[in-house]
């Protein structure tokens, strides 16, 4: 029993179908169901975006564009935590103008390295972006890049 879709003056037609589609298991000779065959997924259960398809090229530079991040913020935080842990250790020696040198360096080296390690996260990640062709997020990150740019340029002058 079907009807007619109400008339509406002044309105734009528009043909709305709703579809769906049930995938229902299949029933072997012997009386056995089958299993459907598994539907491919990244390795990182990366989200899909509605409206793009995905080739496995296009998945598998996504997950490299992922690892390559991960590895970064894990590089650059251990850096900074072993330069860190160095100066601590420095602590131990009979106290000397070298000994303080070194100290200050390493801690600011640690610091350095942690102030640096995100802003070089987001070079990868604007650059992954682009080379996925995702080229609104990849200017974002340009632009973040920019600001801070900027930021810098205007706190050194101050």
């Amino acid at each position: 029993m079907t009807s007619a879709p109400p008339v509406v003056t002044g309105a734009i037609p528009v043909k709305v179908q709703n579809t769906v589609q049930v995938e229902l298991p299949r029933v072997a000779h012997s009386g056995q169901r089958e299993t459907a065959p598994p539907q491919p997924q990244s390795a990182s259960a990366a989200p899909v975006i509605p409206g793009r398809a995905s080739t496995s090229a296009q998945v598998a530079r996504a997950e490299a564009g992922e690892q390559w991040i991960s590895r970064l913020l894990r590089g650059g935080a251990m850096c900074s935590g072993g330069l860190f842990l160095a100066s601590l250790a420095l602590e131990s020696l009979p106290q000397s103008e070298t000994v303080h040198v070194a100290i200050d360096v390493l801690r600011k080296g640690a610091a350095s390295a942690l102030l640096v390690t995100p802003v070089v996260r987001l070079v990868v990640a604007g650059t992954t972006l682009g080379i996925r062709g995702e080229w609104k997020y990849a200017l974002y990150a340009a632009g973040v890049l920019g600001l801070l740019a900027l930021a810098v340029g205007a706190g050194l002058h101050a």
